[in-house]
Order: structure tokens, then C-alpha cells, then sequence
């Protein structure tokens, strides 16, 4: 039995400028993570831009990450669907290509209830590959329907491949009943970046990890403030998540735009201001796949602001980007050339 203590990156998806799979950018992005000591490594969560990808894709996506990867860390692939027939497809090409767990996000907009959740869909993954560690991943907010604790104590004392879930519900009193149903030997990783070092801390959630988006641009930052809380370090991590509180703070960016007929929110959801970012920085990322698409810039503004807090305040948390990727992070942040086209005009 995997289990899962540490961080864990969401890996992007990097895409040439055509929109096309950038499988180099994912090699290299692959040995810097690893390089910088993460845990393990999803593919095509929703950080990588799983629902614009058709199945192929996803398939040699999942291939190609473990591939680089090798047994250099643990790896998991995203294979959740609102269809549970293309997760169990997903699932077995997974485990053909060797990914030790798969990951599996709430089906997303048939809304299914938390009982059919367990028995239609988790259920069928569980029973039919014993071998593959089975995360559920819970997140509302994104697909509208909940897997519940109840349910997921029923799958996790039923199957020992169900010991781990992503939790991304934001309600630290249903984290806690998950630990309180579960057992201390099931693992609770963080699914919102900003909430990590709560989770871990508190007694009565006691998680073990993350899954992050922010790693893909700070992976030794995350990976140490996640070890310092698992060796008893808690003032030590909380500098470092300090420290990270304002990219915390883009992998969301929310602003008001001005439109000829009034006001309107815009919303830039991940992975489209972490691909900004990204590309600022000179990482291979690329642009997203359609519907999304770019930054206001506004939005941008927001997330420059945030990235040069943490470089003039902590200029070792990007240190290892100006190290692996050979570029100048100071030269990166401030010269107008970095964000042609990152943004709508």
C-alpha cells in the first residue's frame, strides 16, 4: 500500500504556440520538479487542462510523465470523467504505462449523489484494479457534486487501494469528519495550495501533504514547508508558507473590467494565471487550450505584483527557475517584453 506523505505537483500541461502538446517543455519540467525533491507527480489533473485534451492526448500525456520520471518518484495520473466507462479506460492505460495511483475528480456537471459517486463510479475503479492506488478528488466549486465522509469511510474500509483523498472542499469541518471516519492511517492531502499548512497542523485534520498547483513554479519552497510540518517543525513552516502567501494568492485572480456597458467580474481560474506566470518566468508552459484563454491585464497586474513581493522579499523561492531554466528572474519580472501576449488587448 502507497502511502502518500509530501508534495505532490499538479503538473501543467505545456503547449507549443499552436496549442499543441509540448512534450520537451513536459520532460523538462518533469527533471526540475524531481530535481527539486517533490514527492510525486500528477498528469492531467485539472492544473493540466484534462477536459481540452481528448483522450489520446491524455493517454500519452500520462505515458510521457512517467516515462521521464521513471522510478525517480511516485506517480499518479488523472483519470477521473463524468463518465465512469472512460475512467476505468483511463485507468487501464494508466496502469499499463506503470503509474502507480490515478486520481479521480468528482464527476462534473451530471451530478451524480454522494451514494452514486461511491457505488457507479469510485466503486467500479476500486473493485476492478486492486493494484492502483484510488484517490477520490473532492471539489465542489468545480463539478457541483460532493462525495461525502460517510462515503468515503464506506470505500476506504472496503478497499485498501481507497487511503488517500485530494480534499479541495474548503470546509475544514468536513475535513475533520474525514479524519474522524476514516482512521489516522488514511491520508487527507490539501487540495488548495493556501490551506496546506492549516490542514497539517490541525490535530483534528491531520493531513499528510498536498497536491499543488503553486509547485510547478515553487517546488522546494512547498516541498519544505510540507516536511517541516511532518518533522515537527511548525514555526519553521510557517515562514515558508508566509513567504508563498502571494502566489498562494494567483492561483485565482479575480478583478472588474470595464465594459462599454458597465462592470462585469472576470475570473481567470487556474491554470491560466500559474501558465502566465510561467511563461513570464521563462518556463515551458505555453498558452491554455480554448475556452480558456488569456489574462485582462489587470489580471496580469495582480499576478506581477504578487510574483515580485516573493522575489524581493524571498528571492530564494525563485532561485531554482533562474538555476535550472538559465534565466534572470529580476529581468523576467520587470522588462514589458516578457508579457507580449499574455494578455487581451
Amino acid at each position: 500500500m502507497v502511502t502518500f506523505r509530501g508534495c505532490y505537483t499538479a503538473l501543467i500541461t505545456p503547449m507549443n504556440s499552436n496549442c499543441q502538446v509540448d512534450y520537451e517543455g513536459l520532460r523538462r519540467l518533469v527533471d526540475f520538479q524531481i530535481q527539486e525533491g517533490v514527492s510525486g507527480l500528477l498528469a492531467v489533473g485539472t492544473t493540466g487542462e484534462s477536459p481540452t485534451l481528448n483522450w489520446s492526448e491524455h493517454s500519452k500525456v500520462i505515458e510521457k510523465m512517467h516515462e521521464f520520471a521513471g522510478s525517480r518518484c511516485l506517480t499518479i495520473a488523472g483519470t477521473g470523467s463524468n463518465s465512469t466507462q472512460e475512467a476505468i479506460e483511463g485507468t487501464a492505460h494508466a496502469q499499463d504505462a506503470g503509474v502507480n495511483a490515478v486520481l479521480l475528480v468528482d464527476p462534473y456537471y451530471n451530478g451524480p449523489s454522494s451514494i452514486e459517486i461511491r457505488r457507479e463510479y469510485i466503486e467500479p475503479v476500486a473493485c476492478r484494479f486492486p493494484d492502483v492506488q484510488v484517490i477520490p478528488y473532492i471539489i465542489p466549486g468545480r463539478t457541483g457534486t460532493q462525495l461525502f465522509p460517510q462515503d468515503l469511510a464506506i470505500l476506504s474500509h472496503q478497499y485498501p487501494n481507497v487511503r488517500c483523498v485530494k480534499e479541495a472542499t474548503g470546509d475544514l469541518k468536513n475535513m475533520e469528519l474525514t479524519r474522524q471516519l476514516c482512521g489516522e492511517d488514511f491520508d487527507i492531502l490539501s487540495g488548495d495550495d493556501d490551506k496546506t499548512y492549516t490542514m497539517m497542523v490541525s490535530p483534528d485534520i491531520n493531513a499528510s501533504g498536498v497536491i499543488s498547483v503553486v509547485s510547478n513554479i515553487a517546488p522546494r519552497a512547498v516541498v519544505n514547508m510540507v516536511h517541516y510540518v511532518l518533522d515537527g517543525n511548525e514555526e519553521a513552516a510557517s515562514v515558508i508558507a508566509q513567504a508563498l502567501q502571494p502566489l498562494f494568492n494567483i492561483v485565482t485572480v479575480k478583478t472588474q473590467e470595464q465594459t462599454r456597458y458597465g462592470s462585469v467580474t472576470c475570473k481567470a481560474r487556474n491554470p491560466v494565471a500559474c501558465k502566465a506566470l510561467m511563461n513570464v518566468l521563462g518556463m515551458p508552459s505555453g498558452p491554455c487550450r480554448q475556452p480558456l484563454g488569456k489574462m485582462t491585464r489587470n489580471g496580469l497586474e495582480i499576478v506581477l505584483a504578487n510574483a515580485r513581493k516573493v522575489h524581493e522579499n524571498n528571492p530564494e523561492i525563485f532561485q531554482p527557475i533562474a538555476d535550472f531554466f538559465g534565466v534572470d528572474i529580476k529581468d523576467r519580472l520587470y522588462n514589458e517584453r516578457y508579457l507580449e501576449g499574455l494578455t487581451y488587448a
